[in-house]
C-alpha cells in the first residue's frame, strides 16, 4: 500500500547545497534578467525547492551598470522614495540612476522587489553580488557561467 502513496520531500537547511552562478548583464533587459536572478536566489530552479527554506544559490552579476531598458522606459520610468518627512516624496528617472553614483541599484531593486519580504528574503538577497565592471572577487568559488542572452532572443536588447 505504501508504494501508491506519494509524499512531498521538504528540504532542511542543513541539506541545501549552494552553488555559484556568474551572469554578464551587458545589454540584457532589466526585468528579464531580474526574474532569472530572483528565481535562482529563491531556489525555484531546483527540484528540492521548499518555500520556507533558503535553498537558492549565489549569483554574481558583472557589468550591472550596462543593463538596458526597452521602449521609452529609460526616460519615463520613475523610482520613488520617501524621506520620512511630510511632503518628502522624491522621484528620479531610470536614466539618472544609471548615470549616477550607484547604477547597479537599478538591477538590485528590480530583484529585491521579486523576493519575499522578511527574514528569508533578506537572507536570499545576501546571496546576490553585483559589480559594475568585469572584475569580481568570487573567482575562488569558481562560479559557473549562465548565458542569459541565449535563453531567449528577447533577453538582450538589439538581438
Amino acid at each position: 500500500m505504501k508504494a501508491l502513496m506519494k509524499t512531498t520531500k521538504s528540504a532542511k537547511p542543513a541539506e541545501v547545497v549552494k552553488k555559484w552562478h556568474l551572469i554578464d548583464a551587458e545589454g540584457l533587459v532589466v526585468g528579464r534578467v531580474a526574474t532569472i536572478i530572483a528565481n535562482i536566489l529563491r531556489g525555484k530552479h531546483k527540484a528540492s525547492f521548499t518555500p520556507h527554506v533558503d535553498c537558492g544559490d549565489h549569483v554574481v552579476v558583472i557589468n550591472a551598470d550596462k543593463v538596458r531598458f526597452t521602449g521609452r522606459k529609460l526616460g519615463q520610468k520613475i523610482y520613488y522614495k520617501h524621506t520620512g518627512y511630510a511632503g518628502g516624496l522624491k522621484e528620479v528617472t531610470a536614466a539618472k540612476v544609471l548615470e549616477g553614483r550607484f547604477p547597479e541599484r537599478v538591477l538590485e531593486k528590480a530583484v529585491e522587489r521579486m523576493i519575499p519580504r522578511g527574514p528569508l528574503g533578506r537572507d536570499q538577497m545576501r546571496a546576490l553580488h553585483l559589480y559594475n565592471g568585469t572584475e569580481h572577487p568570487h573567482a575562488g568559488q569558481s562560479p559557473e557561467v549562465l548565458d542569459v542572452a541565449s535563453m531567449n532572443r528577447k533577453n538582450k536588447v538589439g538581438a
